[in-house]
This record gives C-alpha cells, structure tokens and sequence, in this order.
C-alpha cells in the first residue's frame, strides 16, 4: 500500500486545524484550497496580498503551484482546478487574470475547471482556489 505523505511548504503557515496544504498518495496528490496569504513569517500572522482580486490570485496560483513542486507535481500535472470567488462581478476580472497566468505556464492542455460563487471565506478574501494532479 502507498504511503500518504502531508505537504507543508516552508512559504506555508502551520494548517491552523487538523488538516494538510496538500497530500500526495502514489502519483495523485491533492491541494487543499488555497487562499492569497503571502509567504510565511515567523511570529506573523497569515496576511493577505493586496485587497485587490488581481493580487490575491496571483498569490493564490502561486500558493497552489509550491504545493505541486513539494509533491512533485507542476501545472501540466494538474487535471481539476475549483475556483470560489466571494462576487459574481469577480468573474470577468478573474477569467482574465487566469487565461493570463497559465498562457505564461506554456502547459500542454488546460485542466478541467469549475468556478463558483462562494461568501463563506474569511473577512478580505476574495478567492480560494484547489487542485487535483495526477503524476507520471
């Protein structure tokens, strides 16, 4: 049986409950849903990228693609992205940004992608993002 191994990157903040960043099985490894927090300090809370949309998926993206590197994984890895945003006028905004973002990956094919409308995030953010990657 394979092991399943928790992903933690040193950019990430200790899971403030009893969960993983991401976990890794044989070649399926799973992001948990991710958020504009910049990196890590010591001592620090977590904080958000600028209060702009732009800003925290930007950070997001980069918040999912450390976890895909500490497993292995990288965004030609990816098969589904779920994206929450808090606003339906983000949609437009969002779509732009992410066309963006992966026109620059030069990825074989785009992954299979669902956004929804989601207000249940923490005061200030603006989207959450998570990924499922298959290996080899």
């Amino acid at each position: 049986m394979t092991e399943k191994t928790a992903l933690t990157p040193g950019t990430h903040t200790t899971p403030p409950a009893k969960f993983s960043h991401g976990v890794r099985k044989g070649n399926i490894l799973q992001v948990a849903g991710q958020v504009g927090f910049l990196p890590a300090e010591p001592g620090r809370p977590p904080t958000p990228a600028g209060p702009g949309l732009r800003e925290q998926t930007l950070q997001t993206l980069a918040n999912v693609r450390s976890i895909l590197n500490e497993g292995g994984a990288g965004w030609d890895d990816v098969m589904m992205i779920r994206v929450y945003l808090t606003d339906t006028g983000h949609f437009a905004e969002f779509n732009e940004l992410y066309d963006a973002y992966f026109e620059e990956q030069d990825l074989t094919g785009p992954p299979a992608a669902r956004t929804t409308v989601y207000v249940g995030l923490p005061a200030g953010l603006l989207v959450e993002i998570d990924a499922l990657a298959v290996l080899g």
